[in-house]
C-alpha cells in the first residue's frame, strides 16, 4: 500500500463517493455508504473533505474513512481488498496511533464492520468489542408494498428545497425532543441547504409523510449509490407527538419505495440493536435484519 491520505481536497468528494459507491453489494456488510458522506455534508464540503481519511494503492483508493465526530472513525474497504492482511495490519496500526492524525488519543471508536481481519487486527492492538448494530436490508428486485403505502393514510412527497422547514421540525423532534423555534428552524434549513446544493446533493431524496389533517409526521433521507446497488436510508425518524401509529413503518415502506424507483437494488440500514422499536419499525416495513455487528473502542 502507498499512503494514508487525511482530508483530501474538497473537488475529490464526489470521486470518492463514486468509488464508494462502487463497494456497495447486496450481500455484503452495511459498511461507509456515500449516503453517511451525503448527510455529513451538511457541513459543508471543505468540512466534509477534512473528516476523511482514504488509503490509497498505487493511487487508487482500497479504503475511506469518515472521521463522523471526534471520536468515531466509519470505514469501508474495497471488496477484493477486504482479505488482503497486510492492508489490515496497516490501517490498524494507522487507526491506533495518534499521531498518524486518523483518530486522536484517549476514548474513540472504530465502525468496521465486515471487516474481519481488520478487526481482528484491532483487537491486538488492545482495542475492545463495544456497541452492538442490527444492519437490515430490503432487496428491492421483489414487491415492495406500494399499496400499504397509498393505503395507510400517510402521504409521503419529497421536499422541495424551499420548504425545508417541516422536514426539519420532525428531524428535530424525533433525535432531540427540546424545542423547534425560529433559531433551530433557522440552523436546520442552513443545514440541508448546504447539503442539498453541495456536490453529493443530488444523491438525495428528502422525504415527508403527513398524516390525513396535513401535519407532518415522519422524515426520511434516501441515499442512492448509483443504479443497481444498494441505497441507504439515513436518517428517519417520527414526531414525538405522532409516535405509535405506524407512521414509521409507512415512511420507511416510502423510502424503499423511492429507491426502487431510483433503481437502487436494495435498502440498507443500521440501528442500535438496543433500540428495538427501530429494529421492529425496520422488520414491519419489509427489511430483514442480519447478524448483529459490534463497533470497537479504546478506552
Amino acid at each position: 500500500m502507498d499512503s494514508l491520505v487525511i482530508a483530501p481536497p474538497a473537488d475529490r468528494l464526489r470521486e470518492v463517493a463514486e468509488v464508494l459507491g462502487s463497494w456497495q453489494l447486496d450481500d455484503g456488510p452495511v459498511q461507509l455508504h456515500p449516503g453517511d458522506l451525503g448527510w455529513f455534508s451538511m457541513r459543508g464540503p471543505v468540512a466534509t473533505a477534512q473528516a476523511l481519511r482514504v488509503w490509497e494503492d498505487g493511487g487508487e483508493l482500497v479504503a475511506v474513512g469518515l472521521l463522523d465526530g471526534p471520536d468515531l472513525l466509519r470505514l469501508a474497504v474495497r471488496p477484493d481488498a477486504s482479505e488482503d492482511a497486510g492492508l489490515a495490519r496497516q490501517m490498524a496500526a494507522d487507526i491506533t496511533d495518534p499521531a498518524k492524525g486518523v483518530l486522536p488519543a484517549g476514548e474513540v471508536y472504530v465502525e468496521a464492520r465486515g471487516l474481519t481481519l481488520l478487526n481482528d487486527a484491532l483487537v491486538r492492538h488492545g482495542w475492545r468489542h463495544d456497541e452492538a448494530w442490527t444492519p437490515l436490508r430490503h432487496h428491492l428486485a421483489g414487491a415492495v408494498e406500494v399499496e400499504a403505502v397509498r393505503g395507510s393514510g400517510l402521504q409521503v412527497a419529497e421536499v422541495p428545497h424551499d420548504e425545508h422547514g417541516s422536514w426539519g421540525e420532525v428531524h428535530w423532534s424525533a433525535f432531540t425532543g427540546t424545542e423547534y423555534g425560529a433559531l433551530e428552524r433557522a440552523r436546520i434549513t442552513d443545514w440541508l441547504d448546504t447539503m442539498r446544493s453541495g456536490p453529493l446533493g443530488e444523491r438525495v431524496s428528502l422525504l415527508v409523510g403527513r398524516e390525513p389533517a396535513g401535519a407532518a409526521v415522519a422524515v426520511a433521507g434516501v441515499w442512492t449509490a448509483g443504479p443497481g446497488r444498494p441505497g441507504l436510508i439515513e436518517p428517519m425518524g417520527v414526531h414525538a407527538d405522532h409516535r405509535g401509529k405506524r407512521y414509521g413503518v409507512d415512511i420507511c415502506r416510502a423510502a424503499a419505495l423511492r429507491l426502487r424507483e431510483l433503481g437502487c437494488s436494495s435498502a440498507a440500514v443500521a440501528t442500535e440493536s438496543a433500540n428495538r422499536g427501530a429494529v421492529d419499525t425496520y422488520v414491519a416495513a419489509g427489511f430483514v435484519a442480519g447478524d448483529e455487528v459490534l463497533d470497537l473502542s479504546r478506552r
